[in-house]
């Protein structure tokens, strides 16, 4: 918990503004937790220590002391959802293959209610942000389902992996952290240096120089002890979006900044790991990586030429795919497009065509 820098024997106002937050949302999910059990959406469900109905498989010589669960988070909007679809397809791929230390699986559903993938993808159901409380910006509802997710899951491993619906692991991942300084991929737009002013509104000179809080998001990242920071990480998420200058400043990367700054504010610095993940098209090769990121567009001519910013004549950009999924069997890019790229869309491929009813409506 963040606190203010003079009159250390008296509450400051910050101290009192996080304190009723935390006693709001502690209310809040208790009373949506009783009022769910009398509703008839029946239990919630948690399925997150792996495949459904048997036994977990690990990649051969897993040691289990190193082994991570993968969280992600995830709406019931069916663009979240086909994108967590071919995420998990990907997840039990690679988790059986050497050199994996991948554990068990959940997806942290935050709408409140059940979807049309609990019986396909381990997930437990938490509760959105309270109407109007994330002002537009749905990412902010991500630290609050973890905090909730850790609090009431058993979770069997001693690291989390926290990732995305639009991660796909293109190998077997292992355990990247070493004990307890947790690895994350650095983000090249994440500047805590180029943001001093702004950020000491949140990270109070005492705690160090700006240049301890890391340049990362909160995911990928395999961490230990998530739960000392998650509180922080959502009440620092909640501070920053009620502050204009800030939430100008920041837009959709605030809730990466947030979490940068919880971590840093709990003394918690992370072995910044490049080869963790690649972006398309912006990297052009996935032979040294263990997740491709799909968050930008791949916008090409037929002579394989980037046009990025105007819609190419071949294309593959998961926005197009707002209120249905891609089809099956995508066109492939033209020659001279980079691997990566033409790699995601093969992968995208192989799920689509391997996941069942894929074109069922969920």
């Amino acid at each position: 918990m963040i606190v203010g820098r003079k009159n250390a024997g008296k509450a400051s106002p910050f101290l009192l503004i996080l304190i009723s937050v935390g006693c709001f949302f502690a209310t809040y999910n208790f009373l949506t937790m009783v009022g769910h059990s009398r509703s008839g959406d029946g239990p919630r469900k948690l399925l997150g220590s792996g495949d459904q109905g048997g036994a977990v498989a690990f990649g051969s010589g897993s040691d289990p002391s190193k082994r991570f669960h993968v969280a992600l988070t995830a709406t019931d909007a069916l663009y979240s959802q086909w994108q967590s679809r071919i995420m998990y397809y990907w997840y039990k791929q690679m988790r059986v293959r050497p050199g994996s230390d991948m554990g068990g699986f959940t997806r942290i559903l935050h709408s409140g209610k059940p979807d049309g993938l609990m019986d396909e993808i381990p997930t437990l159901v938490v509760d959105p942000l309270p109407e109007g409380a994330d002002r537009g910006y749905i990412v902010l509802n991500r630290p609050w389902a973890f905090v909730q997710w850790l609090q009431k899951a058993n979770i069997k491993e001693d690291y989390i992996l926290m990732a995305e619906p639009d991660h796909i692991f293109v190998k077997p991942l292992p355990n990247l952290a070493h004990g307890e300084e947790p690895a994350a991929f650095p983000f090249f737009y994440i500047k805590p240096t180029d943001n001093e002013k702004i950020l000491r509104k949140f990270f109070p000179e005492e705690k160090g120089p700006v240049s301890n809080i890391d340049p990362i998001g909160n995911s990928p990242v395999i961490i230990q002890k998530l739960e000392k920071i998650a509180p922080t990480w959502m009440n620092v998420s909640l501070k920053m979006k009620e502050d204009v200058e800030t939430d100008k400043a920041f837009g959709w990367v605030l809730e990466m900044y947030a979490y940068a700054v919880a971590s840093a504010l709990h003394g918690v610095h992370h072995s910044l790991q490049k080869d963790f993940m690649i972006q398309p098209p912006w990297d052009a090769k996935s032979d040294n990586t263990f997740i491709i990121h799909y968050t930008y567009g791949c916008d090409y001519s037929l002579k394989g030429e980037l046009t990025y910013g105007k819609i190419g004549e071949w294309r593959f950009d998961k926005r197009s795919y707002l209120r249905s999924p891609p089809p099956r069997n995508l066109s492939l890019p033209p020659p001279g497009v980079p691997e990566s790229v033409a790699t995601l869309v093969k992968m995208v491929n192989e799920a689509t065509a391997n996941i069942v009813g894929w074109d069922d409506e969920i």
